[in-house]
């Protein structure tokens, strides 16, 4: 009867804080693509009627609403494509997620006065997207233990 000699190496459980980040990740990839196809319909509301969304206040960021609407068209498109890279593992769709994640918190946040509460919930998630893609430091190496 023969053993096998050869020393096994040791399985590590991945820590607490590594498992959230990693599926976070996963998380992060279908809420850039949700944001982004929210963004697209968003981007057509605002090419479409001039009226769809009225300011709540005065504010020192005006622009005229088709202008925001091809804003949200454009980055809307660029958000799903990224949020496509991250599911697919791509180190790209990484890097771009975070630039873009944190693009959108800018835009969102300029947007306020047209859609206060879903602006807040947009800056929610691309914060929430910034910190998973940002944590994970286990995201697009091969996982097979």
């Amino acid at each position: 009867m023969s053993q096998n000699t050869a020393p096994r190496e040791p399985r590590t459980t991945p820590s607490t804080s590594g498992a959230w980040a990693s599926g976070g990740t996963l998380f992060a990839g279908v809420l850039m693509l949700v944001t982004g196809f929210m963004d697209v319909f968003q981007g057509i509301a605002g090419i479409a009627e001039d009226d769809v969304y009225t300011r709540v206040g005065d504010y020192v960021f005006k622009f005229d609403l088709t202008t925001w609407g091809w804003i949200h068209l454009i980055l809307g498109v660029i958000l799903a494509v990224a949020g496509f890279g991250i599911l697919k593992g791509a180190e790209w769709g990484r890097v771009a997620g975070i630039a873009l994640a944190s693009l959108n918190v800018l835009f969102q946040f300029l947007f306020l006065p047209y859609q206060p509460w879903w602006a807040l919930f947009s800056m929610a998630i691309s914060i929430f997207v910034i910190w998973a893609l940002a944590t994970d430091d286990a995201y697009g190496r091969d996982k097979t233990f």
